[in-house]
Order: structure tokens, then C-alpha cells, then sequence
């Protein structure tokens, strides 16, 4: 797909991997519209890129379905079609399934799961009057093989990869392109933020950067795979301890002391950058 004057619909896109998918597609020629919670920060990234394409920002919350159908409403009334949606907002509350209040595990299979679902929903009819489109759900190595710590999140990322799929099935006789790109962690403040939180085996894989991730999004919009793990390596490693249990288990002390020494060392480096920062 080409992607010059075709509209681009990106939730999530204010900042991390959403912000640089819009400044990605926005040097591809595409019209972008937003959709984050944060006003201020959606109009950050549209004041950057507004000298090079046309950009729409919806300060919106993607949980609630009458919002999702107003988001792609309003693309649609403002640039008279919608090519690519990708569904990239996420939310995780990290800890024990335990100690997460209810509310905040229902709110991560709204956003990450539903969410989703509700937008590709909305938007295959105005992609088939289009004529060509993608929806490029952007989910985990979380939703490859279960993550203890983190079992929520995990599931969502589960069922957006199966309904990825599912969906795909259903389409592949037509011009509409499905697929998900699934990265490990990646050096954005949804973890970075919060590291003291992250499990250690989250950190026993490679970062990827924002960048990296938006390369893959463009990438898979055109090329014929459904899925994109980001490394490659931990794509394989997750796939290995999902159809054999037990050689998860028998990893994970080594992953996790490897996943401790990385931690360790970013956060080292954290605070020498503050300190820096500071002088």
C-alpha cells in the first residue's frame, strides 16, 4: 500500500510508539488523525507534524464505544476516507492478579482487547468504501506466552492476537489487510516509568525502541505477513514456552536474573541522566 494521501487513524498516537507510527507515516504523505486521553500531548506531536501533513487530533478515551464510533465519524467527514486504523492504545496495571483492584483488570480488557475489536468494527465498512485498507493491532510478547505478574494484561494481548487472526480468516478474500505486530519491551515511558513494577522477565528481553516498532507497523501494512515479534529471537522463545510449559519454567529463574541485571543497570542509568539533567 501506498501511502501518500491515504488517512491513517492511530489510537494511542500522542506519544511512545503512537507518536513516532504518526511521525512515520506523516514523512510517507499520509493525513493523520489522533486519539489519546491527553489533550496536551496530542497537540504536542500535532504541532510537529502539522508543517509536513494534515493532521486531526480526538482527546477521547478508547473504552467507551460511543467515542470510538465519533473518532471514526469525524475522519471520516474530514478526509472522505479511512485506509489504515491501527490499535495501539494500551493500558496495563502491573502486580498480581490479587493485589490489582477490579476495576483497573476490567479497564485493561476494555482498552486493550475491546477497544480494538469495537474500532475494526466501525471501520471495515468505511474501509470497503474505500476500497483497500489495514487494521494493524499493535500487541504483546505478553500475548504469546503467559506472563505471571502481569496475567491481565497478558490475557488481553491473548485475545487480540486471537481475534487478529479470527479476523483475518474472515477477510482474506478481500482487499482488507489484518495483522498484528507484537513487540517485547520497548524504551517508552509505558514501562519505563514504572519500572520498579515491570517484571524482571520482562527485562530479560531486548528493548526495542518506539521507532523500531512504527518501522514494523508501516512494513506490515504491505507486506503479506499477519504477525510481526519484535525481536525475532524473543518471538521464537515465546512460541517455545507456550507450547512447552515446562521449559518456561525451567528458564525462568535464569531469564528473570538476567531480567534483574538489565533493570539494575537502566536504572542506573536513569539516574544519572536526572542527575545530569539536574546540574
Amino acid at each position: 500500500m501506498e501511502f501518500k494521501d491515504k488517512t491513517i487513524v492511530i489510537t494511542g498516537g500522542s506519544e511512545g510508539v503512537g507518536a513516532s507510527t504518526a511521525r512515520a507515516f506523516a514523512r510517507a504523505g499520509a493525513n493523520l488523525v489522533l486519539a489519546a486521553r491527553t489533550k496536551k500531548n496530542l497537540e504536542k506531536i500535532a504541532r510537529e507534524l502539522r508543517p509536513d501533513t494534515r493532521v486531526e487530533i480526538i482527546t477521547m478515551d478508547v473504552a467507551d464505544p460511543d467515542a470510538c464510533e465519533y473518532l471514526l465519524r469525524k475522519a471520516q467527514f474530514e478526509f472522505g476516507s479511512i485506509n489504515v486504523l491501527v490499535n495501539n492504545a494500551g493500558y496495563h496495571e502491573r502486580g498480581p492478579v490479587e493485589s490489582v483492584e477490579a476495576e483497573s483488570l476490567g479497564q485493561m480488557i476494555d482498552v486493550n482487547l475491546k477497544a480494538p475489536i469495537v474500532l475494526s468494527r466501525l471501520a471495515l465498512p468505511l474501509m470497503r468504501e474505500a476500497g483497500v485498507g489495514a487494521i494493524i493491532n499493535v500487541a504483546s510478547l505478553a500475548g504469546r506466552t503467559p506472563v505471571p505478574g502481569a496475567a491481565t494484561y497478558s490475557a488481553s494481548k491473548f485475545g487480540m492476537r486471537a481475534f487478529t487472526f479470527a479476523l483475518a480468516e474472515e477477510l482474506r478474500d478481500s482487499t482488507i489487510k489484518i495483522a498484528a505486530v507484537s513487540p517485547g519491551p520497548i524504551d517508552t515511558g509505558f514501562i519505563m516509568t514504572n519500572i520498579d513494577n515491570v517484571t524482571d522477565l520482562t527485562f530479560s528481553q531486548p528493548l526495542s525502541t518506539a521507532d523500531e516498532v512504527a518501522r514494523e507497523i508501516l512494513k506490515i501494512c504491505a507486506n503479506d505477513k499477519r504477525e510481526r515479534s519484535m525481536p525475532p529471537l524473543s518471538g521464537f522463545l515465546t512460541t517455545l514456552t507456550y507450547l512447552w510449559p515446562g521449559i518456561g519454567r525451567t528458564m525462568r529463574p535464569l531469564l528473570e536474573g538476567k531480567g534483574r541485571r538489565v533493570k539494575r543497570a537502566l536504572k542506573a542509568k536513569m539516574r544519572q541522566a536526572e542527575h545530569e539533567a539536574s546540574l
